[in-house]
């Protein structure tokens, strides 16, 4: 097994929800040793849609390779242990309202006294700073706010939300990237730095092309090019899309549309993209009347780009998701068998099965606690305290 970048690095992960446990998610799979701080009644990603115990699908896709301490941050035992686990930490991580950290005295410059060489990370909607910072928000509010549910407004011209936590998983991905270049200037030149990582920010990036594209069209930014979108076939839908002029005239004289293929009217770029309802009916009246299979039987032979709308099971049982290695299944203990994206630059999910275990709340406290020196009795009465939740006080020991 090839060693993670990140192998003998310490994360201390107050993060919660979506966006900072990705980000601590793919630290752990590269490597690090991510301890994740739970309230007592855990993460609350833990409860996002159907719940499994003290999972939810979420709570395992983003956890999976860290371990486990749940803490009551305003006890002493539990300020004892955070005070214990900021001193040793390469990383420290926090996702609460701007304020909350540094009112629980764990703060940027709070632990930087002890750790002067730490790189912290406060993830939050709208950063530290501005009139929005302590503002509550979610995924959908931040597409709100960004401008990208104009961007996806349905035909009718109604802003749409996308069907997934698009912003929340896309700030994890650039607070990974912020941190690992943090680590990099950690490791060379033993400097530590403070990063304000936000779901706004990251929406803004993701979109950046789009907000360009607003300025230089004049707030009104054009389809990119026509025809791109899915039809309704005999037995399903097919995505079709025609980038370049070749592409269009092609895909019509393909389809049998040749009075479409020579419209005068659809001859460039512009104009068929002005005349894009002519293109759209004829592909609703066209393609109906076969199946997307012989569709794309048709169609991707003479490379016009083309593709089956497939769900979620069409996807994970195609033999090309298969035979390539996209998707491996792990256990999760308590939940059952779940299929994981391997990753590009990881080892495959499959080959490392441990590191794809998500922990139950409070599930390593007691090895935790015992790694920062203190005894079974210490532990035992930090229990009974109630500072500190093990696994036997968690939901895992009654299943």
């Amino acid at each position: 097994m090839i060693k993670g970048a990140f192998d003998g690095l310490t994360v201390l992960d107050f993060t919660q929800g979506i966006a900072g446990p990705h980000a601590s998610m793919l630290l752990a799979l590269h490597g690090a040793d991510v301890i994740k701080v739970e309230p007592h009644e855990g993460d609350w990603g833990r409860a996002l849609g159907d719940i499994r115990g003290e999972h939810c699908a979420h709570s395992i896709a983003f956890n999976r390779g860290k371990r486990s301490i749940a803490l009551d941050l305003k006890s002493a035992d539990g300020i004892a242990v955070v005070k214990k686990l900021a001193a040793k930490a390469d990383v420290v991580m926090e996702s609460f309202r701007p304020g909350v950290i540094q009112r629980l005295g764990f703060g940027y410059e709070d632990i930087r006294r002890i750790n002067p060489k730490v790189v912290y990370c406060s993830v939050s909607g709208f950063g530290q700073t501005g009139p929005y910072s302590k503002r509550p928000t979610v995924d959908g509010l931040i597409q709100a706010f960004s401008g990208m549910m104009v961007m996806n407004r349905m035909p009718d011209g109604t802003p749409w939300r996308q069907g997934m936590i698009a912003v929340d998983v896309t700030t994890g991905l650039y607070t990974f990237q912020a941190l690992s270049t943090a680590i990099m200037r950690q490791f060379r030149f033993g400097e530590g730095c403070f990063i304000d990582s936000s779901l706004m920010r990251a929406a803004a990036a993701f979109q950046g092309a789009k907000l360009m594209e607003w300025v230089f069209s004049n707030g009104a930014p054009p389809v990119l090019y026509m025809p791109a979108g899915s039809y309704k076939t005999k037995n399903g839908y097919i995505m079709v899309s025609a980038m370049r002029p070749h592409h269009f005239k092609l895909l019509f004289e393909l389809i049998g549309r040749d009075d479409v293929a020579n419209d005068p009217e659809l001859q460039s770029h512009d104009a068929r993209i002005k005349n894009a309802p002519k293109i759209i009916k004829a592909l609703n009246e066209t393609m109906p009347t076969k199946t997307t299979e012989e569709w794309i039987s048709i169609l991707q032979p003479k490379d016009v780009f083309c593709e089956r709308v497939n769900n979620y099971q069409d996807y994970l049982d195609h033999p090309h998701v298969n035979e390539s290695g996209a998707i491996d299944w792990i256990e999760q203990e308590g939940v059952g068998r779940l299929p994981v994206a391997n990753i590009a630059g990881l080892p495959r999910a499959a080959e490392h099965a441990p590191q794809q275990h998500a922990p139950h709340i409070g599930e390593d406290s007691r090895d935790i606690l015992g790694e920062l020196g203190y005894g079974a009795a210490d532990i035992d009465a930090m229990l009974a305290r109630g500072g500190v939740k093990g696994m036997k006080q968690s939901a895992k020991a009654a299943e």
